[in-house]
């Protein structure tokens, strides 16, 4: 992993023996997938850098543009995040004054639901429950986090619409979830042995790590109301 070079076969070649200043904009979205006018914005809007130039007018693109273009279009096509997020989540990977810490808040950011201003009575109330729940389970989390603000307008909602129960019979439960899930997402984090590999996985795991939570939570409430109501389609038997 990580945004740096590597050997590149090009054609039968080798990268560093075949290409000299690396392979053109139109070879590099051959091989990506990612349409040249498409790359030509992404560099213009900072998500990939610059070819390197072989003359006025003749950039070439090795690896580790191959590797920027595939994890820019995982946030911005399955992670759903804007292109000004990703810019976000980039100059955050790019920093190394930044811990590892710091750039996993910065890859929650982007992904966390924009609420209005909490000027709502109810969403300021619940907000104190949340930051309750935190203290309650030794969180170590900052209150101004932007995780706070959204669960606390989640919550807020569904008390609007009648289920204040919710929270009280679910959250508890929901944040050991939460817990356990999280210690897995940091465990692989972890298993990676350069900064530049721990903050790229810390980005994919968080981003698009919400998306595969979400899927498997979907499959799982559609068994668990199969089985609860008795539809849905029948399970083979095992080999």
């Amino acid at each position: 992993m990580g945004l740096s070079a590597v050997v590149w076969p090009v054609e039968g070649r080798d990268w560093q023996e075949g290409v000299r200043g690396g392979v053109r904009v139109g070879e590099l979205s051959r091989r990506t997938g990612v349409s040249v006018p498409t790359i030509k914005y992404y560099v213009r809007e900072g998500l990939l850098p610059p070819g390197r130039l072989s003359s006025p007018n003749q950039a070439g693109y090795d690896e580790s543009h191959v590797r920027r273009l595939r994890l820019v279009r995982a946030l911005i096509d399955v992670g759903g995040c804007s292109v000004s997020a990703v810019r976000g989540v980039l100059e955050a990977v790019e920093d190394p004054s930044r811990s590892v810490h710091e750039v996993l808040g910065a890859a929650h950011d982007p992904m966390a639901p924009k609420p209005g201003a909490e000027q709502d009575e109810d969403v300021a109330e619940v907000r104190k429950e949340v930051v309750e729940l935190m203290r309650r389970r030794g969180w170590r989390v900052d209150e101004s986090a932007s995780a706070v603000r959204s669960l606390a307008a989640a919550l807020a909602a569904m008390r609007r619409l009648g289920h204040a129960r919710f929270a009280a019979q679910n959250l508890d439960a929901y944040a050991e979830a939460a817990e356990r899930v999280a210690a897995v997402d940091v465990a692989y984090v972890a298993g990676e042995s350069s900064r530049e590999d721990v903050v790229e996985a810390a980005v994919v795991g968080t981003v698009l790590g919400d998306v595969v939570l979400a899927s498997l939570r979907h499959l799982a409430q559609a068994d668990a109301s199969a089985r609860r109501y008795g539809e849905g389609p029948v399970p083979p038997p095992p080999a």
